[in-house]
């Protein structure tokens, strides 16, 4: 199969989709109006309440969603075979991701920009808002942690460069990118100079400042050599600063020139894969591969972001609609943020099923290399596509290895402020007055992140010593995609205290709720087998919490609409 043909059809499809369902859905089922003005107007504090043109938002939107996610769980999934791996990506995304993803911003846009789990008061009552805030705070501090320990990894020096997970040359273009997007976001909020004067030569350096870094890999700083602890700390002080700023300060303008070195490394891809001739080595279908757990329900949670992604609701009603000028912006940036994500994860899958030609094989002989090697595959399959263009494949592969990371460090600081928000919302419902301070909230925050990156215990089965988020990292997929199922079961409930449909959230939500249910079961099942007492456990009360929340929804439901639910 040639990769032109899946990208011509993936492309018209998710056109079509944007074209029609995703009108028809913004219309009929979550109606946006901007006759009424959104949060980031009625509740603007020039902090996190800020409006912004729509591309900038865009920007901080996709940037932050996107992450490693998309990027890797095609690489792995791909094992079973590329043809499910696309087909939940295309049909995850379009009637799915999307439509959990513009559900969010919907709610959440129509009450005071609260986010879907402290949306769960109104629709299902107090234990269910209490209950997903503090799910949601553990799934992120777990996830960011070990975004932490990865981006930590990939900036130390290291041997097997890029593809062995080491690319100290993304420091400087990384940094620089910062300095550049403080300048931005002063620039044009404090002394008005139109974006589109400021977007290219923000571009042009961060991108010779990328070529820089392949001149000048960063390994020691004052004397010091930046290994993967140091730059666990150091990652960990610039999480505190980044989510202390206010978001003009340098999350909107980094997020704004990040998606266009994302846009650059998806044409590069897109181009290479149309230039190139490159045809799929990947089978087409592999339902058993040696040591992969059942294609159902796993494949279903190993593509996560790029299909559906439970993390999503968290921006989506937490950063993305404090910055959301318009109602009606959330269809672009909600639905069509989703559906480009799709593109992203469709060119990761191709990049591992094309890209390595004849070394398919030798690098997907089983389940456990697959999960290892997923990102050395997806930098030396990505590089192969990108030097079709003519670009050198060593500098190819460090440039999509740094565009990778430039994007996990964007979830990061993203993350750690969408934690300060759970907390705030936690502290406002609880009473707890000093949680709604955004100082204390905050560093309570990094040391959640921090604690699941830094403290170390021995691993239940082999004894090795490892940090807590590496020990727990085997939850964060399922627990990822019931977040996802949850989101939308508040936003079931919210459109039937409206009046509206809920067929459209109640079908994908039903089907993501057996997926991760199924999923857990099936690791628990594991878990008990190896003697991992401690996952076992977790797993357990993770199962238990969300069938407790489900139950909650379903008396909620017989209830009918409460009559708390506020629109505006």
């Amino acid at each position: 199969m040639s990769a032109l043909l899946i990208l011509l059809g993936v492309g018209i499809l998710l056109m079509l989709a944007y074209r029609w369902y995703g009108r028809w859905l913004a219309t009929r089922v979550f109606p946006l109006d901007d006759s009424e003005p959104t949060p980031a107007h009625t509740m603007r504090d020039g902090r996190d309440f800020v409006p912004a043109p729509p591309l900038v938002v865009f920007g901080h939107h996709f940037a932050s969603i996107a992450g490693l996610g998309p990027l890797l769980g095609p690489a792995i999934a791909v094992i079973w075979g590329w043809v499910p791996a696309l087909l939940w990506i295309v049909l995850g995304c379009i009637f799915v991701g999307a439509v959990h993803d513009l559900g969010c911003v919907y709610s959440s846009v129509r009450n005071r920009a609260r986010s879907v789990a402290d949306l769960a008061y109104d629709v299902a009552g107090a234990r269910a808002r209490a209950l997903f805030l503090l799910f949601g705070v553990f799934a992120l501090a777990l996830a960011m942690g070990v975004f932490v320990i990865n981006i930590a990894n990939l900036f130390a020096p290291g041997a097997g460069g890029a593809e062995g997970g080491h690319v100290p040359e993304a420091v400087l273009p990384s940094a620089a990118l910062v300095a550049i997007a403080l300048m931005v976001g002063v620039l044009f909020y404090r002394y008005r100079v139109s974006l589109a004067k400021l977007t290219l030569p923000a571009l042009l350096a961060s991108l010779l400042c990328v070529w820089l870094g392949v001149q000048y890999p960063i390994t020691r700083l004052f004397g010091l050599e930046l290994t993967a602890p140091l730059w666990t700390y150091l990652l960990l002080g610039y999480a505190l600063v980044a989510t202390l700023l206010p978001v003009w300060v340098l999350l909107q303008p980094r997020d704004y020139l990040n998606s266009f070195q994302l846009f650059l490394g998806m044409g590069l891809l897109l181009t290479g894969a149309v230039v190139g001739g490159f045809t799929l080595s990947a089978p087409a279908f592999n339902p058993a591969p040696s040591g992969a757990p059942p294609m159902f329900p796993l494949l279903f949670i190993t593509i996560a972001c790029g299909a559906v992604s439970g993390f999503h609701s968290l921006v989506a009603s937490g950063t993305t609609v404090r910055q959301l000028d318009r109602q009606s912006h959330a269809l672009p940036i909600g639905y069509g943020g989703m559906l480009t994500e799709g593109l992203l994860a469709t060119l990761a899958l191709l990049a591992v099923a094309a890209g390595l030609g004849a070394e398919w094989q030798s690098r997907y002989p089983d389940w456990l290399t697959a999960g290892k090697s997923a990102l050395a595959n997806f930098v030396h399959g990505a590089g192969t596509l990108v030097s079709a263009v003519g670009v050198p494949l060593a500098l190819a592969k460090v440039f999509v290895a740094t565009v990778a990371v430039g994007f996990a460090l964007t979830t990061l600081d993203t993350g750690a402020r969408l934690i300060r928000y759970n907390l705030q919302e936690l502290g406002r419902a609880w009473r707890i007055t000093p949680l709604v301070n955004p100082t204390l909230s905050t560093l309570l925050a990094v040391g959640l992140i921090g604690f699941f990156a830094l403290l170390k215990a021995p691993d239940p089965v082999t004894g090795e010593l490892k940090s807590v988020g590496a020990l727990l990292w085997q939850l964060f997929g399922a627990s990822n995609q019931l977040l996802a199922a949850l989101s939308l079961l508040v936003v079931s409930l919210y459109l039937r205290s409206l009046g509206r449909p809920t067929l459209y959230t109640l079908l994908p939500m039903g089907f993501m709720l057996a997926a991760t249910l199924t999923a857990l079961v099936i690791g628990m099942q594991g878990f008990a087998a190896k003697g991992n007492t401690l996952l076992l456990g977790i797993s357990a009360v993770i199962f238990a919490l969300a069938v407790w929340l489900v139950g909650e929804a379903i008396v909620a439901w017989r209830r009918g609409t409460r009559t708390a639910v506020p629109t505006r």
